[in-house]
């Protein structure tokens, strides 16, 4: 059985070779005066330059470090949830890989973690070195977006600088841009969350690998959000939702065909319509009361949707 440690930094790579030697000696320089049994857990995430040499040729200065190799361009959020599956530290801490988020910054997320008993703790990149068209006002629509949604007023949703009980992840989906509406699903099981200023920095090398091509994912998901948030939390009412129409349906044909029995003429049509949609409204109601059953009994588990290809280069 692998050894259980304090602490796992969790790194998503994407074509970041430039950043990785700086962004390694950052992490220790900030981690390794803490005094935690930790490990530093490199994901990446089918570079397509030199990102995997370069991590993996760290290893032998390093035995805290590991390298998880994605044999394909998966995106932030697989890398993130392999390296979280991978991960043996109590605390888990995720961050980007491009200099932008600062590892300084770890030991007060961890400390407000432990100290102050929360489950999870949000970086909030408060002063933001982004372009303003491209990065900042997207963003800030987006998070006012999730907040209303959600209902979780998380400033911002999309600072990957973040510090977990490892206890309250493990169990968690992840697929898409997900990794944005961990505080809300968190949420729901009673998790404590709070949000601290982070420094950010401006990149230092290379251009952004997750830009705004992803804020279609990013709709889709938080519309599953909305769904996945209105069925946890009221499954009967959610479903009712979708039966009422075709029980509507179903009573208006059905007095339409009584209609025709009583003048005489052929309701056959008629009712066997009636009893379709009445039926369709009695399954889909029972549905939700199944769901409540389920939810009630705290047997609600939702497996990963995409299965990832990993390689260990540096066995744990």
């Amino acid at each position: 059985m692998p050894e259980s440690l304090d602490l796992s930094i969790i790194v998503p790579l994407y074509n970041e070779e430039e950043s990785v030697p700086l962004l390694h000696q950052k992490i220790r320089d900030a981690v390794e005066p803490m005094g935690l049994n930790h490990e530093i857990i490199f994901v990446n995430d089918g570079s397509k330059d030199n990102t995997l040499s370069v991590a993996s040729s760290l290893i032998e200065e390093d035995p805290r470090l590991r390298v998880v190799e994605f044999r394909k361009n998966y995106g932030q959020t697989p890398a993130m949830a392999a390296g979280i599956d991978e991960a043996r530290g109590k605390v888990l801490v995720t961050m980007d890989g491009d200099l932008q988020n600062d590892p300084s910054d770890i030991p007060m997320l961890v400390n407000t973690l432990l100290d102050e008993g929360y489950d999870i703790v949000v970086g909030w990149r408060h002063q933001r070195e982004d372009k303003l068209i491209t990065r900042k006002i997207p963003s800030k629509i987006a998070n006012w977006i999730i907040g209303k949604v959600t209902g979780v007023p998380i400033k911002d949703n999309g600072c990957s600088l973040k510090a977990y009980r490892a206890a309250v992840m493990k169990s968690l989906p992840f697929y898409s841009e997900m990794h944005r509406f961990i505080p809300a699903l968190l949420s729901l099981s009673g998790a404590r969350v709070k949000q601290v200023k982070v420094k950010h920095h401006a990149r230092q090398f290379g251009e952004s690998k997750y830009g705004l091509s992803r804020v279609y994912k990013v709709i889709f998901d938080l519309l599953m959000m909305k769904s996945i948030l209105s069925i946890l939390t009221h499954p009967v009412r959610f479903f009712a939702k979708f039966s009422l129409p075709a029980l509507v349906g179903g009573l208006a044909s059905g007095a339409y065909g009584a209609h025709l029995m009583l003048n005489n003429e052929q309701p056959m049509v008629s009712m066997t319509i009636a009893v379709i949609l009445i039926s369709l409204a009695a399954f889909i109601l029972a549905l939700g009361f199944i769901c409540e059953l389920i939810y009630e009994k705290g047997d609600v588990k939702i497996k990963e949707l995409a299965p990832l290809t990993i390689r260990m280069t540096q066995e744990g």
